[in-house]
């Protein structure tokens, strides 16, 4: 009966003791640009904000061009949470899309539009 209560025990501390990040997808929290927003160019600068950590080196970054040709972009990792990146960009609509590998395996994506002015 002890070790019953030992094992029950042990099987919580594990499932309920582990971090809540170990669980979660990773969701964006913010972006520069921000969604829907209109920013002066030519120099953008590109960061995006996870709510756990990210594995830059297997995440994507591509921007949408105004004429619907796609452009990957070379990612910087900011910190285990944050992306980031920078392109030299004309008067248009653009559309950043990101696919985030979380540290829990799985994979996010999104997509982010912008106008440049």
């Amino acid at each position: 009966m002890r070790k019953i209560a030992l094992n029950t025990l042990v099987c919580f501390v594990v499932l309920f003791g582990m971090s809540r990040m170990a669980f979660a997808h990773a969701h964006l929290v913010s972006s520069t640009p921000a969604v829907g927003s209109a920013i002066h160019g030519p120099s953008v600068a590109i960061a995006l904000k996870f709510d756990s950590r990210v594995d830059g080196t297997r995440s994507h970054l591509a921007l949408v061009m105004p004429d619907g040709k796609i452009v990957s972009l070379k990612i910087r990792v900011i910190n285990d949470a944050e992306l980031g990146s920078h392109a030299d960009l004309g008067p248009g609509k653009y559309a950043i899309r990101w696919q985030a590998l979380s540290t829990d395996g799985h994979i996010t994506r999104g997509e982010i539009p912008f106008t440049v002015r």
